[in-house]
């Protein structure tokens, strides 16, 4: 199927006991990326990334730091934790494996502005200023249901998308594979899966052959911001 990466995403993954031999297993395949809150869940098991630092495909890890302000970090994530994720984020540095950060943007913010606001808080730690940002606007809590939220439909997309742009969607080229009570679902993305009608196949050959309606108020939040969950 030409699949290049393969994420993991929770929750935390780190609380699954499982995690390294499942992480060990899959980069002996392709490249992972794993979206973490770096705190003690993988601050406790650090140790255990020694052997996959040195794995035939290389691993990434996207660190949740939601605002540039500690405090404003720490009110939703818990006290300290903006401080414990810039530390592991710094081990990981130091043992080879690439970072990127997670955040939440404001209404209207400067978006450059405030990914600027973290540099001094990487440098101290230790880190490169460069690290990547991927920014999300407020995507709701999951099971939300705002009003007055258009669906997107196709001439929506082709009005105000490009071919080229309308290939960025995250929807077109990667699924989210989700175990529940024993069985697996294939949803049309990560942040659907509040919506069973999102759930498209029980293998990624069917899913991918599927078309994915964009009705869901986080869809709306793709075409009219640009989210998405990837980094490429």
């Amino acid at each position: 199927l030409g699949v290049e990466q393969f994420s993991f995403t929770g929750g935390e993954p780190f609380v699954n006991r499982d995690i390294f031999p499942i992480l060990a297993y899959a980069l002996s395949h392709r490249p992972c990326l794993v979206l973490t809150n770096a705190t003690n869940p993988l601050r406790a098991r650090l140790d255990k990334l020694t052997d996959l630092a040195d794995a035939q495909n290389p691993l990434r890890f996207r660190v949740s730091l939601d605002h540039p302000d500690p405090g404003r970090h720490d009110a939703i994530r818990g006290e300290g934790n903006f401080q414990k994720a810039l530390d592991t984020m710094a081990a990981l540095h130091d043992m080879g494996f690439g970072l990127s950060v997670a955040r939440l943007a404001q209404p209207d913010e400067d978006i450059d502005a405030i990914n600027a606001a973290y540099i001094p808080y990487f440098e101290e730690a230790g880190l490169p200023s460069g690290i990547p940002f991927v920014v999300f606007p407020d995507f709701l809590p999951p099971e939300a249901h705002p009003g007055g939220i258009p669906e997107i439909t196709e001439h929506c997309m082709t009005t105000y998308h490009t071919v080229e742009s309308r290939a960025r969607f995250m929807c077109n080229f990667s699924k989210m594979v989700v175990k529940k009570d024993g069985r697996l679902g294939v949803y049309a993305c990560t942040l659907v899966d509040d919506d069973e009608s999102y759930n498209l196949a029980p293998t990624l050959t069917e899913a991918m052959q599927r078309r994915v309606m964009l009705r869901h108020h986080r869809c709306y939040s793709c075409f009219a911001y640009g989210a998405s969950c990837s980094e490429t």
